[in-house]
This record gives C-alpha cells, structure tokens and sequence, in this order.
C-alpha cells in the first residue's frame, strides 16, 4: 500500500511541536533521493560455489530509470554467478553518521541481465562515472541492468517499509539534496535568529530561544528546537514545493519576513 505524504509521530513519544500532517517526502522519495546521491553498492548475487548461497560484491552504479545499471567484467564471480541465475539484489547504504544504524539504506531486488551498450544504460553510468569510458568497450566488459521490482527502504530507526514498484518509479530525487548540506550551514552559521523564528511563528515551540536546522526538502525544513525537556524535532512546510536553490532562499527570507509580523516584530 502507498504511504502518504505527511510525518507521522509513533510510539508514545510526547505530542510533537508541530502539525503532524505537513508534507514530507514519501519514503520512495527519500530512497530515491539516497541513491541518487551514491555511485556504489554491493550486488549480491546466488554463488555457483558454496552453491545458492548469497554472494556480496562491491560494485559502482548508475541508475537509469531507477534501474540500477553496471559494467562489470565477465571474470568477475558476480557476472558468472548472473548468468547462471539473473536473481539478485543491491544494497546502497550512506555513511558519516557516528551511529551506522541511523544511517539510510535502500535494497533493490530483481532480475539483473546484460544489456546492449549504447543505449540509455551506457550514458547513464557513463554521466556517473566518466573515468570508465576508457574500457567501457574492452571485451570482456559489459553492461548489465537490474530491473526493480521489490524495493526495502530503511531511513534510520523507526523509519522503514516497503515501497511498491509504481511509487518507485513516480518518485523522483529531491532537487534540493545536493546542495542541502550548504544551506543548512549557512542558516546554522548565519541566521540562527531566523530559525528560532520559524519554530516561534510557525509551530507549537513558541516559548524557545534557541534552535538549529538540521534538514531541508523540496516541502519544507527540519529545525531541532531546544526546549526544558531537551531538543525537540520541529517541521515547518513550505508554501509550495521548491525546486532550486534559489528559490530556496527566496522562500526563507520571505519565511523569516513572514514570521516576524506573525509575532510583531520590526
């Protein structure tokens, strides 16, 4: 079943700061989002020898409408163990969090064959990885395509499910991503009054002095507000969808602006 739009609290955590039912990305965002951000995985495969058991393998990727796409070598064991059995899946997973636990990850499960060279396939993992043009063409070189049909996405502890193949491929990677980290800096840095604002205007955190940004999303901003009970998770929606920097910064200021005659003030 598609899982809706909107942040959901759980368990029997205090009543959030904020209106659960805002837009926020669908966990098929989110996951599409992970892997468009990482250029590696591991293909795991069903061994030839110890036969049918699971075999991993570190290998680059690139994706092609949200197919995962490879150029792997017809010596590798991976590509032997394919052309036995097409049955597979990849695993791509972020790093940098002190907790490896809280970190993303995303499985993609199906059949995995080889695909003609010069189609979209190649120019996807090509843009990807351009240093592999140079034996992209090497005999023994091909490329192989997994075409997604089962899809596990897991967003840190509590955040988990499974996506259905059609939310899958309606999904697309939030445009924002690439340059959220850069944002979230320099709000953190800069105007840390705006985002004490935000929570003070837009949320239930009206009594807090202190509170930084922690995400950013085509829908909106993720802030963890400092209150007597400790930091408290904060989203605050965006009045439309935002798809660029720019426009990013045009709907903070206008945010900032916005919350100030909110709470009266010059």
């Amino acid at each position: 079943m598609s899982e809706d739009r909107h942040a959901q609290p759980s368990g029997s955590a205090a009543e959030p700061l904020y209106d659960p039912n805002i837009p926020t990305p669908t966990h098929a965002e989110r996951a599409r989002t992970l892997v468009a951000r990482i250029s590696t995985g591991t293909l795991c495969t069903l061994a030839l020898e110890p036969e049918g058991y699971p075999y991993g393998s570190f290998v680059t990727v690139a994706f092609d409408a949200g197919n995962p796409v490879f150029l792997i070598s017809g010596l590798a064991e991976h590509t032997k163990n394919l052309e036995r059995d097409p049955r597979a899946s990849l695993m791509v997973a972020e790093s940098g969090s002190e907790d490896p636990l809280a970190n993303g990850r995303v499985t993609l499960v199906g059949p995995c064959t080889r695909i003609e060279g010069d189609g979209s396939g190649r120019a996807a993992f090509l843009a990807a990885h351009p240093n592999a043009a140079y034996y992209a063409d090497f005999r023994d070189f091909a490329f192989w395509k997994l075409r997604v049909n089962a899809i596990r996405y897991i967003g840190g502890y509590g955040r988990m499910s499974w996506i259905s193949q059609d939310d899958w491929q309606l999904a697309e990677p939030d445009p924002l991503a690439p340059s959220a980290a850069g944002a979230i800096a320099h709000m953190n840095a800069d105007h840390a009054d705006a985002i004490v604002l935000y929570c003070q205007a837009f949320s239930k955190a009206t009594d807090i002095t202190l509170a930084t940004m922690t995400g950013v999303d085509r829908y909106g901003i993720e802030m963890s507000a400092q209150t007597p009970e400790g930091p408290r998770p904060v989203r605050v929606a965006f009045d439309r969808p935002v798809s660029s920097p720019e426009e990013l910064r045009a709907v903070l200021i206008a945010m900032a602006k916005d919350a100030r005659s909110k709470l009266n003030q010059c």
